[in-house]
C-alpha cells in the first residue's frame, strides 16, 4: 500500500494539469487547461449516462475520465490538430504517454498505481464500453468548447475536424445523437463566420 505520504506528494505533482493549457479557449477568450476538461467530462457522463440504453459500470467510467489525462502531467499535451498528417509527431507522443503512465504507476505503486495505469491503457484501447463512453465524451467535450470560443480561436484544419468524432460515437445511438447536436452547432458558428463547411463524403 503506497504511504499516504507519497499520495499526497503526487497530489501536488497532479496540481500541474491545473497548468496545462489546451489548444481549446473558453467563451471569454482565455486558454483551457487540462483539468477543466476533465471537469466538464465528468458533468457530461453524469447527465448523459443514464440515457444510455446499455448499462455502464458507472464508478469505473468515472475514475477512467478523471485519469485519462494523468500522463499529460509528465507528457504535456499534444494539441490534435498540431498532429493531422504528422506521423511523427503522433508517434512522439505515444512514447512520451507510455513513459509518463510507467512513471505515475512507479510514484503510486500497486495501489493505486497499478489500477490507474491499467485504467490508461483500457482506455486507450478503446475496447470496453465504458473505455467507448469515455472516449466519446473526451472527443465530444473537445468540440463543445471549440463551439464557445471565439472562431478566430480556431486554425484552418479545425474546420474540417468538427466531423471527426464520427468514429468515436457510432457504438451508441445516443452518444451519435449528442454528437449530432454538437457538429450542427459547429456547421453553424463556421456558417455565420462566411467558412466553407467541410462535409465528408457519405
Amino acid at each position: 500500500m503506497t504511504p499516504l505520504s507519497e499520495i499526497y506528494s503526487f497530489l501536488h505533482t497532479a496540481e500541474r494539469l491545473k497548468n496545462e493549457l489546451r489548444h481549446s479557449f473558453t467563451s471569454k477568450g482565455r486558454q483551457e487547461s487540462v483539468a477543466e476538461h476533465t471537469w466538464r467530462m465528468t458533468l457530461m457522463a453524469m447527465l448523459i449516462v443514464p440515457k444510455l440504453d446499455k448499462k455502464v459500470n458507472f464508478e469505473k467510467l468515472l475514475k477512467m475520465i478523471v485519469i485519462h489525462d494523468i500522463v499529460e502531467v509528465f507528457a504535456g499535451d499534444t494539441p490534435v490538430p498540431f498532429m493531422v498528417g504528422n506521423d511523427a509527431l503522433k508517434e512522439e507522443k505515444a512514447r512520451k504517454e507510455l513513459e509518463a503512465i510507467k512513471e505515475v504507476r512507479n510514484r503510486l505503486g500497486d495501489v493505486p498505481g497499478k489500477e490507474i495505469e491499467e485504467l490508461w491503457h483500457e482506455f486507450e484501447a478503446r475496447e470496453s464500453y465504458e473505455a467507448k463512453v469515455a472516449n466519446a465524451l473526451d472527443k465530444l467535450e473537445v468540440q463543445v468548447q471549440h463551439n464557445e470560443a471565439d472562431i478566430a480561436t480556431w486554425i484552418p484544419v479545425e474546420y474540417g475536424l468538427i466531423y471527426s468524432r464520427r468514429p468515436y460515437t457510432a457504438f451508441d445511438p445516443v452518444m451519435d445523437e449528442l454528437r449530432r447536436i454538437i457538429e450542427q452547432e459547429a456547421e453553424e458558428k463556421l456558417t455565420a463566420a462566411g467558412i466553407p463547411l467541410q462535409r465528408p463524403k457519405e
